[in-house]
């Protein structure tokens, strides 16, 4: 799920960043940027993450920097970048023909070339801070994504509801296909110029029973309906439920493939055509909730 969370915090003459921004990812991806000096704190940061976050690919930056009237803060230059940038822009102009020339204020306003070094002589007196700043992010993070969340909430019980609707005429459908079926045996033997049977033959019964028992599908609907049912108990939960819902869905998606094999009325199968295409969407969709 996507999101962005702020958290500012500040220390000793000192003020901690934290920003926060995730996208949607199946599993849980922590991607942790810290200063040099807070850099033995990544752990935490990572674990207090997972508290909060159990899918999607998440940033983490930690910035640290130094206040007005701390005397603690160096200013560097980092002269090697700084080239490096200055060729490379030197290289995107000729290649654009552009006259522009690579300036001295474009250089110092590329990220990572101006440094503020903020002298921090103990990371662990630091944590308190980092890890307020960093609550406070996760805070606003965890309520966007809490938004975004409500209306996939809707869509999926959305999608739910027309396979619901779906399964509903397939119930309806299915005793009929026995008839219809039946019908269809007696019509053929009359078109070969045979003898129509009757509606009690013995041959007819049995292959009537023999299609019955071959094309029964009264199992794999009842195991839709108990799929839809834990829908309804996951959408109700305030725990994460991503992985639950993939799993329904990968389990929907087998009971209704079952049914499209071993049904072959015409008006089951075009309810299986649409409730494969609804169920696509549903799964997409779940890829995107925690």
């Amino acid at each position: 799920m996507t999101g962005y969370g702020r958290g500012d915090a500040a220390q000793d003459g000192f003020k901690i960043t934290v920003e926060l921004s995730s996208v949607n990812r199946k599993q849980a991806e922590i991607m942790a940027h810290l200063p040099r000096e807070l850099e033995m704190l990544e752990s935490r940061v990572r674990d207090e993450v997972n508290r909060k976050i159990a899918r999607g690919r998440l940033i983490v930056k930690v910035s640290l920097h130094a206040g007005d009237g701390n005397s603690g803060g160096a200013v560097r230059i980092n002269i090697p970048l700084a080239k490096a940038y200055a060729k490379e822009i030197g290289k995107l102009a000729r290649e654009l023909k552009l006259s522009d020339g690579v300036t001295l204020d474009l250089l110092v306003r590329a990220p990572g070339v101006l440094e503020t070094q903020a002298q921090v002589s103990d990371a662990d007196a630091f944590w308190p801070t980092v890890e307020r700043a960093l609550t406070e992010a996760l805070t606003a993070l965890v309520t966007m994504r809490e938004r975004e969340g409500a209306h996939l909430a809707k869509d999926l019980q959305k999608r739910m509801a027309v396979m619901r609707k779906s399964v509903e005429r397939v119930q309806r459908a299915a005793p009929e296909m026995l008839k219809r079926y039946r019908q269809q045996l007696r019509d053929r033997i009359k078109n070969a110029g045979l003898e129509r049977p009757a509606i009690d033959d013995e041959r007819l019964l049995k292959e009537v029973i023999y299609f019955a028992d071959r094309s029964d599908i009264s199992e794999e609907l009842t195991r839709l309906q108990s799929h839809f049912q834990q829908f309804d108990v996951c959408v109700k939960s305030s725990e994460p439920i991503g992985r639950t819902l993939d799993f329904l869905a990968q389990e929907i998606n087998r009971e209704v493939n079952t049914v499209g094999s071993k049904a072959t009325d015409s008006l089951i199968s075009h309810e299986v055509v649409t409730l494969k295409a609804e169920l696509e969407k549903f799964r997409e969709q779940v890829q995107n909730v925690e």
